[in-house]
């Protein structure tokens, strides 16, 4: 009778196992988004949205035994809008990862959520060098401003532009890409002739854009965030600075590839340094870039779709590796080092920062086949997040 009764007990709990596993297989797996929707980054939360939508249309929507739901939010770009979703995702809809994050403030905001409940946290846009070490549980898809900014500040030098004057936007994607330009451009023999940061709330470019050209630089060193670069671009125009030999250079965000084609001949020529074009030629990306615009008309894929496309490339295969787990601890262990073929080109997690590696290219905006793009004419690759390489 004890035997039998050991053995009962012993069916007993390995049932339980199995039907506990069951349940937890059949639990669906909810990824809070959080993206500017509305207002003016809009077009960021457009475009990450988008490629997510793709990624899990691709790729079917259940990963481990798990189906995959995105609990879309608007977070009106305000910080307190953020902190208020994550808290509700986690809490109340009990989202098991949380993700999106078109600008740093809102990143910044909900990481002490995602500390809190050990939720990983996938930033698939904002560019902010320190983001990362705002939590434990933060990996990054998108870029860093210094990635994108050390090589055209190395690349100006030895290619007739010694002299400069700086534009950047007031906050800190603006200041980090200032500070490392500023480092590498002088480093390697340029002079700075003037600098200017422009406010993040209703920017006048106009009057800084003058100042620029009456310095009399070789080129002007232009970061606006995502979708400001036509206004930059018809202020440049419009003060003639082409005509007195200035050149436009920057990071690849002034050149951003949803509204690239808008902005005219103006934008012929301007050289760019950066991780992501609809234009980069390999047999992947022209795959996305076509998948992208079927499912999307009227809309081309920008640099923001791939760090969405990626985040959730990112979080697949780490649930594929943990069974469908998402417990915060194990999931950042796999996350680290983790290697794969993107629409960009070979990305990795850096182990020790959770940041992304990825190969920076440098560009110049042409006309192809009626349309602008940046087109890439040199590589350099993996790029690590302070911008060494």
């Amino acid at each position: 009778m004890i035997r039998l009764s050991f053995r009962l007990l012993w069916v007993a709990l390995a049932v339980g196992v199995l039907m506990s596993t069951n349940v937890f297989a059949q639990q669906p797996l909810k990824i809070g988004l959080i993206l500017p929707m509305t207002g003016p980054m809009a077009s960021t939360g457009r475009q990450v949205s988008a490629a997510v939508k793709l990624y899990i249309a691709e790729h079917g929507d259940v990963v481990a035994g798990r189906k995959i739901e995105v609990l879309l939010r608007d977070d009106t770009n305000a910080p307190e809008t953020t902190k208020r979703f994550a808290q509700e995702l986690v809490t109340n809809d009990h989202a098991e990862i949380l993700a999106g994050f078109g600008l740093t403030p809102l990143a910044f905001a909900a990481a002490p959520i995602a500390t809190a409940a050990k939720v990983p946290m996938i930033i698939m846009s904002a560019g902010t060098l320190i983001i990362p070490e705002k939590s434990p549980y933060i990996l990054r898809t998108s870029f860093t401003l210094p990635q994108n900014t050390a090589p055209i500040a190395a690349w100006a030098p030895k290619h007739d532009i010694k002299k400069v004057f700086t534009l950047v936007t007031d906050y800190a994607p603006g200041i980090d890409s200032e500070t490392t330009f500023k480092r590498v451009f002088t480093a390697n023999g340029g002079q700075i002739v003037g600098e200017a940061r422009v406010p993040a709330q209703n920017p006048d470019y106009a009057p800084f854009i003058q100042r620029a050209k009456d310095a009399k630089p070789d080129a002007l060193f232009v970061f606006v965030p995502s979708g400001e670069g036509a206004a930059v671009m018809k202020q440049f125009a419009e003060r003639g600075l082409a005509r007195a030999g200035i050149k436009l250079i920057g990071p690849g965000d002034v050149t951003d590839d949803d509204i690239l084609d808008s902005m005219g001949d103006a934008a012929i020529g301007t050289i760019t340094s950066h991780f992501y074009s609809a234009a980069h030629p390999s047999a992947q990306n022209k795959a996305y870039v076509a998948a992208f615009e079927k499912a999307n008309p009227g809309m081309r894929p920008n640099f923001m779709s791939v760090g969405g496309w990626d985040g959730m490339e990112l979080i697949y295969e780490v649930l594929k590796k943990n069974n469908g787990s998402t417990d915060g601890d194990k999931f950042v262990a796999v996350a680290k080092g983790l290697s794969w073929a993107s629409p960009r080109g070979k990305v990795t997690i850096d182990p020790r920062t959770r940041d992304i590696i990825q190969d920076v290219y440098m560009r110049e905006v042409k006309r192809v086949g009626g349309h602008l793009y940046s087109v890439e004419f040199d590589r350099i690759p993996e790029v690590r997040p302070d911008g060494t390489y």
